[in-house]
C-alpha cells in the first residue's frame, strides 16, 4: 500500500470516528487551510489556485451551513448561520477581486470559531 493510500485511509477512519464536535473542528481546519492557500496564491498571483481554494473553503462553509440544528440550537444556530453566510458573500468578492486582505479577514474570524469550538 502506497504512502497516499495509508493517508487517505487514516484520514478516512478519523472522520468516520469522530464526534460531532470533532467533525465541526475538521471542517473549520479545513477551510482555513484552503483560506491560507488562497491567501498565498492571491499574493503571488496565481489566479486559478487562488480560485480553486476558495471554492474548497466555500464548500466546507457549506457544509458547515448544512449542519446546522435550529430546532436545538436556536439562537445559536441563527448567528451562525447569519456569519457563515455573510462568510460565503466576502468569499464570492474574494474571489472575483483575488484580494488577500479580504481572505485573511474571513480566515481568521473562521480560526476564532475555531478556537472557541475547541474550548467547549
Amino acid at each position: 500500500m502506497s504512502y497516499r493510500n495509508v493517508q487517505n485511509v487514516y484520514k478516512q477512519n478519523q472522520i468516520l470516528n469522530a464526534t460531532p464536535k470533532k467533525l465541526v473542528i475538521m471542517l473549520y481546519e479545513g477551510a482555513i487551510k484552503n483560506l491560507k492557500l488562497a491567501e498565498l496564491s492571491a499574493v503571488e498571483k496565481k489566479i486559478e489556485q487562488t480560485s480553486n481554494a476558495l471554492i474548497k473553503a466555500q464548500d466546507i462553509i457549506q457544509e458547515l451551513m448544512v449542519t446546522l440544528d435550529f430546532e436545538n440550537g436556536g439562537e445559536v444556530a441563527e448567528n451562525l448561520n447569519q456569519l457563515y453566510n455573510y462568510f460565503m458573500t466576502e468569499l464570492i468578492k474574494a474571489n472575483s477581486t483575488k484580494d488577500p486582505e479580504s481572505i485573511k479577514q474571513v480566515r481568521e474570524s473562521l480560526e476564532e470559531l475555531r478556537d472557541t469550538w475547541i474550548e467547549i
